[in-house]
């Protein structure tokens, strides 16, 4: 259960901050989103393989700037950095619980969403973190228990908005903000905007990379 009041703060595409009690918890700290996504993070968590969500020079550059750093992720992204940092890169996967600087996370999902089916899925992991926020990667994973906030794809190869508004419908958060729309471009906004806002049944809105919000 949470107490301290979280900062969660927007940044490029598929990339997350959530800050607390002086700690800093990274999501997706991928290739479309900032060069130092990942400096300053004690939690780096990573939902999957894709560059979009994995750059391992921005994870490097996180770990390498705080040696008390330590990354959550599932076993093909954690195959990449083990060895370079002994016992600061976790393997979980789906039903795992753990507890990180002070943050409460558990893990859901398991396969990444239907680019096409000629392409082969690969594992991907969503994160619940403080029992509050939840970031699916890339995939429509329905938490097991209640979401107050969803971080939502809106924008994908993988999904269309009538899958985004359905998703919206079945996990019934008090509030859904977009994610994964480094590839929407402004002249679409306003439609996506008004349409998950209106048929989503949920607060909906989004915020430009780097604007933040207090949980």
């Amino acid at each position: 259960m949470r107490w301290s009041p979280v900062k969660l703060t927007k940044m490029s595409h598929a990339c997350v901050r959530l800050e607390k009690d002086g700690r800093t918890l990274v999501i997706d700290p991928g290739t479309f989103s900032e060069e130092d996504a990942a400096l300053g993070a004690d939690v780096l968590l990573v939902t999957h393989e894709h560059p979009d969500h994995f750059n391992e020079d921005r994870l490097r550059a996180g770990l390498e700037s705080n040696p008390a750093a330590e990354i959550w992720t599932l076993r093909s992204v954690a195959e990449q950095l083990s060895a370079a940092f002994p016992g600061r890169v976790h393997t979980v996967g789906h039903g795992d619980t753990f507890t990180a600087a002070g943050f409460d996370v558990q893990v859901h999902g398991e396969l990444h969403a239907v680019i096409h089916p000629d392409i082969p899925r690969i594992t991907n992991i969503g994160f619940l973190v403080d029992g509050t926020v939840f970031h699916p990667g890339d995939a429509l994973t329905v938490p097991e228990q209640p979401v107050d906030t969803l971080m939502l794809p809106v924008m994908a190869p993988w999904n269309k908005i009538s899958e985004v508004i359905e998703y919206v419908r079945e996990v019934k958060p008090r509030r859904a903000i977009d994610i994964h729309d480094a590839l929407l471009t402004d002249l679409a906004r306003p439609i996506y905007d008004n349409q998950i806002g209106a048929l989503g049944g949920t607060d909906h809105g989004r915020l430009t990379p780097g604007d933040s919000t207090e949980l």
